[in-house]
């Protein structure tokens, strides 16, 4: 198969060469980059010595009480440290928590909601920063999407 007789819509699509039949056109959304990672802690002192020491990383004070940020963790990434938190009662956050940069805030709930995700955290504006939502995918796993303000990350 090939992609001669497809028509690109947006900046990505996908389509397939129907030599013998209408052509087929298929919109697809635009990548997501990973954008945000948080590790969640139990003792955030302890975890924020142990990066730093791990990895040195800067991890630096920001926000509410026991919310950090990792300043040096990769160019167009940023990353937090945090005290463990429940955005679902009853499933406190293990691991890294991550987060992922999208256009169009509104296009991806659809999207969760249209591929059998639901949405755990409504929009939360953080100001100069973007707006975040929660989701839980089809496995039971919780990721964000933040649709960043522009130029952000300039």
């Amino acid at each position: 198969m090939g992609v001669e007789n497809c028509r690109l819509r947006g900046r990505v699509a996908a389509g397939m060469d129907l030599r013998s039949g209408p052509r087929l056109e298929l919109e697809l959304p635009m990548p997501a980059p990973l954008r945000h990672f948080a590790i969640n802690a139990a003792d955030v002192d302890r975890a924020k010595a142990f990066y730093e020491a791990v990895f040195g990383w800067r991890i630096e004070p920001w926000g509410p009480p026991d919310f950090y940020q990792v300043k040096d963790a990769g160019q167009g990434l940023l990353g937090a440290l945090q005290a463990r938190r429940e955005i679902v009662a009853g499933k406190p956050m293990f691991g890294f928590e991550a987060s992922f940069g999208v256009e169009d805030l509104q296009a991806t709930i659809q999207a969760i909601m249209t591929a059998g995700g639901r949405i755990v955290m409504q929009p939360y504006r953080i100001d100069g920063v973007g707006e975040l939502i929660f989701f839980e995918d089809t496995e039971g796993n919780l990721a964000g999407a933040m649709q960043y303000v522009p130029g952000f990350f300039d």
